[in-house]
């Protein structure tokens, strides 16, 4: 596929717009996927929660980081303070999808960088991140030790 040829948005980045399966991966065009996350969704920090939750209830830990992402993004242009907290969270819900998809040394990366950027936001009144990050950690070590 040339340059010219890929999936662009309306301001001309790139953009994929093959389906996913349920752990992010792209599929072949015309194949059936999983409804993707909107890259523009706008939710309230109760609501992008509440859908990431929801998400990793259901095993689908790319699609939480996708709402995280977008949480984090929305926050960051508008200049909130909690958006490292997001970024944190997309960065472990990255790490999930690591080692949903085999990938120990990515996992336990992004696992341990996002409860790192998480960690700076304890008493953040959405999410009870010691326990986030305590559980995390948790998970890093297990994945290490095999």
């Amino acid at each position: 596929m040339s340059p010219a040829d890929r999936d662009r948005d309306a301001t001309g980045r790139a953009r994929n717009a093959r389906p996913r399966d349920a752990t992010g991966r792209p599929l072949s065009r015309g194949a059936a996927g999983i409804p993707r996350v909107p890259e523009d969704l706008e939710l309230t920090p109760a609501q992008a929660l509440a859908q990431a939750q929801q998400y990793l209830d259901d095993d689908l830990p790319f699609q939480a980081h996708e709402v995280f992402e977008a949480m984090w993004k929305q926050r960051r242009d508008a200049g909130f303070d909690d958006a490292g907290m997001w970024q944190g969270l997309a960065q472990i819900a990255v790490g999930l999808t690591h080692a949903q998809r085999g990938n120990t040394t990515g996992a336990v990366t992004l696992l341990r960088r996002g409860t790192a950027t998480v960690a700076e936001h304890v008493g953040a009144p959405e999410v009870a991140i010691a326990d986030l990050v305590s559980r995390a950690e948790y998970l890093a070590i297990r994945l290490e030790k095999g």
